[in-house]
């Protein structure tokens, strides 16, 4: 089986969305401090390229939260596999995300947070697979809708792979 990538979404088109979202998320918060809270590891092109473009205080934590492995489906066993340095309680959360599928992931992670009490919790997402959905997740800022592939790029792998490319690109299999 050999693998192949084809560009779904330019480096520009990425940039462009990018800095949209910053600017929406900056007029949203109107001035108040927020912590990010990045999913690792597939968001944290986005996540740094996001708040280089915000206009207010900013703080980052770091959440490792898993339910796919070296596959291309969620097994659906959510795991953390590294929690937040620090406690968020009283603090705008912004939860920064690579990509909404079924939404499973999401769900956990913000009943999670909201047990930690902050002031408020939003999220953005660079892509959202809405036809893929099963748990209900409220999204404040999705950069993309994106159709059902599994996509690699910009952050986003296949078995650790592909993260490195500045674009987006469909995954395929084929036949040798």
């Amino acid at each position: 089986m050999t693998e192949r990538v084809t560009t779904l979404i330019s480096e520009k088109e990425l940039k462009e969305r990018v800095t949209s979202i910053a600017a929406e998320i900056t007029k949203s918060y109107n001035g108040e401090e927020v912590k990010t809270i990045c999913v690792l590891k597939g968001a944290v092109m986005f996540m740094v390229d996001l708040v280089k473009y915000l206009e207010l205080p900013v703080k980052f934590d770091f959440m490792d939260v898993s339910s796919y492995g070296n596959d291309t489906s969620s097994s659906g066993n959510i795991k953390i596999l590294k929690d937040l340095d620090d406690p968020i309680e009283g603090e705008n959360i912004l939860i920064v995300e690579d990509i909404i599928d079924s939404g499973r992931t999401l769900y956990y992670l913000i009943e999670y947070l909201k047990s930690k009490n902050p002031k408020s919790i939003k999220l953005c997402t660079l892509f959202n697979k809405p036809d893929r959905r099963e748990f209900d997740v409220e999204v404040d800022w999705i950069g993309f809708e994106i159709p059902d592939e599994f996509i690699v790029g910009y952050g986003l792998d296949y078995a650790q792979r592909y993260r490195n490319l500045p674009y987006i690109g469909i995954l395929h299999f084929d036949e040798d």
